[in-house]
């Protein structure tokens, strides 16, 4: 089991879950941010500090976003298992599925 970022985060990336996760798993793509299933401790603190609501158990993802575990998964497909994200700085890539979303709505 791991932690999954879903649909409130794409064209957010408020990255307060980045400085809140204590090993560094949480990697950042062109337009969301995605958790590496392999380096997630489970730990959960990136949850409640998530303004916009988007990082869910995955047990927990609303049914309306259960694909994004899916993009979570093939966002690292390439890049496999790098040991930190902030190391690898702004991925220029999304897994297919967030990339072909049209342009979220930003209040």
């Amino acid at each position: 089991m791991t932690y999954v970022i879903a649909q409130p985060c794409v064209d957010v990336k408020d990255r307060a879950c980045v400085d809140e996760c204590p090993v560094d798993c949480i990697y950042e793509g062109k337009r969301m941010l995605y958790i590496q299933p392999d380096e997630c401790v489970d730990c959960g603190a990136c949850e409640p500090v998530c303004p916009v609501e988007a990082i869910f158990y995955e047990d927990d993802t609303p049914e309306e976003w259960k694909d994004y575990y899916d993009a979570n998964v093939v966002f690292f497909e390439e890049i496999g298992s790098p040991g930190g994200a902030a190391k690898m700085g702004e991925i220029d890539a999304d897994a297919p599925m967030i990339a072909a979303l049209p342009p979220q709505n930003q209040d």
